[in-house]
């Protein structure tokens, strides 16, 4: 399992990424829009070049971060379980929603086996990504 901080931004996550790929001598490895996603005809026109996910691999490290829509506000860092099992994906997500509030039930998605996001009895943002091979 991996724990990865999860940068949101105002419609510069693009800028962002690209910015700490270079400097920290990374690349960046996922970038899609909101445009791309499977729930491109939801979205306002105006946010469909906005970045929904991306990932700068350093190494074995991980940065990821988009434009996210709320509750994950510009400027906010979300921690991102990455479990190994869609089993462990949703003992885990039980655990940190207790108390808490799930702000995206877990469920499968296009990218993840399971994938759900929370805010816990703390007022920290997880979420909890199962992924799928990409």
């Amino acid at each position: 399992m991996q724990l990865v901080a999860y940068l949101n931004f105002p419609g510069t996550a693009r800028a962002a990424m690209d910015f700490y790929a270079a400097a920290l001598g990374g690349k960046v490895t996922q970038r899609f829009t909101y445009g791309e996603s499977p729930m491109a005809a939801d979205m306002p026109e105006s946010a469909r070049g906005n970045v929904m996910h991306s990932q700068v691999e350093v190494g074995s490290a991980l940065i990821m971060g988009a434009d996210g829509p709320p509750p994950h506000e510009a400027g906010s860092t979300t921690i991102n379980v990455m479990p190994d099992t869609p089993e462990e994906a949703e003992r885990i997500f039980r655990a940190l929603a207790e108390g808490g509030e799930v702000n995206m039930p877990l469920e499968e998605t296009f990218w993840a086996y399971r994938f759900g996001a929370l805010t816990d009895k703390f007022g920290k943002h997880w979420m909890v990504n199962c992924l799928k091979p990409m």
